[in-house]
């Protein structure tokens, strides 16, 4: 099947707010610069990431629908859409945790090939826990796509899957555009994404930067970044009398003249899939001091190369390790050095070569 002739429909809760979303964007124009004819369909409204190609947007259009109607709509049009525009391939880039839900969208995608992206090494949020229903969804789908090799591992050692292939996300340096005219302290430290405390663990954070007291060195962590726990991260910040040396800043489309000036991101996370900040502050020569968890930390930092890779849940080694990047300038040279060069295999020639591949 030649690319120019191939529709492919990218289905997506939104273009906004995570990583996984984030990924949709610059799939699409990984996709529409192969020579594929690319259908963004988002089923929220929001839109803050750059895509290619057309976007079908049932949020926009349903958004005056009462939450049940609105659903059903959902589905009526997303299965006219796929018919009327002829579509050949989907790729599911959604959580997906409802089985019925998921079963519905089996039926609305038919007979067409269909990949199902993986971004979580939580797998309740895109399988079902059941073996044997997993098998009724996904057993015959063309690929299962984990973003990140430990993932894959997990998928094939519960579900017997012989269908899934691992993907990493790339980068697209091309997108990566750093405003210097932004106003930052001297000296901070940085955590970006989605301030959800179930996933990203903000206690262990703060707690540690607490211990830390590279505060006291004039160091400031600034936590960029919209969601549901705000008012908790505030109350944390509070608990652990970091007013004067914790910044919150909004969620910024751009946040990368910020990653770029700071002394090393953090990620203090529960579960991963493959995180975008990790790559992209490396992707800038900024080093990362990451928690060790499930998955995608130990398959990017190279501990003491590019960053510092330590124990999850362990507030006292996470502190050091903080303390180590912001003291010991040979280290943090070490890394810095190394840190862009370091996700060269992440490029969008690489990674563009293995999606094409898979779809042809």
């Amino acid at each position: 099947m030649s690319a120019s002739k191939t529709k492919i429909a990218i289905i997506s809760y939104s273009l906004g707010g995570g990583g996984a979303e984030r990924f949709g964007g610059l799939l699409s124009c990984i996709l529409n610069n192969l020579g594929y004819e690319i259908h963004n369909i988002i089923i929220t409204e929001k839109v803050d990431y750059d895509y290619c190609g057309v976007l079908y947007n049932l949020g926009e259009i349903c958004k005056n629908e009462a939450v049940l109607t609105g659903k059903i709509r959902k589905g009526i049009l997303l299965k006219r859409y796929l018919q009327n525009h002829k579509i050949d391939i989907i790729i599911d880039n959604r959580s997906r945790n409802v089985f019925l839900r998921e079963w519905i969208a089996k039926w609305i995608y038919g007979k067409r090939k269909t990949f199902y992206v993986i971004h979580s090494y939580n797998l309740k949020n895109y399988l079902p826990d059941s073996v044997f229903l997993a098998k009724l969804l996904y057993k015959k789908a063309e690929k299962l796509i984990c973003v990140s090799k430990a993932i894959e591992a997990k998928v094939k050692e519960k579900y017997n899957f012989k269908n899934t292939i691992t993907i990493y996300n790339p980068i697209d340096l091309s997108q990566i555009k750093t405003e210097d005219t932004i106003e930052v302290p001297e000296k901070y430290i940085l955590f970006y994404g989605r301030l959800e405390e179930k996933v990203k663990n903000f206690s262990l954070m703060l707690e540690a930067f607490s211990i830390s007291k590279i505060y006291e060195k004039g160091y400031k962590l600034l936590i960029m970044g919209n969601g549901p726990d705000a008012d908790f991260i505030q109350k944390t910040i509070a608990k652990f009398n970091l007013h004067d040396a914790v910044k919150s800043i909004p969620f910024q489309k751009n946040p990368f003249g910020y990653v770029k000036k700071a002394r090393f991101t953090v990620l203090t996370s529960h579960y991963e899939g493959f995180p975008m900040s990790i790559i992209e502050s490396l992707a800038l020569a900024t080093p990362v001091v990451s928690v060790n968890c499930n998955s995608g930390p130990a398959e990017i930092i190279v501990n003491e190369q590019n960053g510092l890779l330590v124990e999850n849940y362990n507030s006292a080694a996470l502190a050091n390790a903080m303390i180590r990047l912001a003291e010991d300038d040979k280290l943090y040279h070490i890394c810095k050095e190394n840190a862009s060069k370091s996700v060269g295999y992440l490029s969008l020639e690489n990674i563009s070569k293995q999606w094409q591949q898979i779809l042809s």
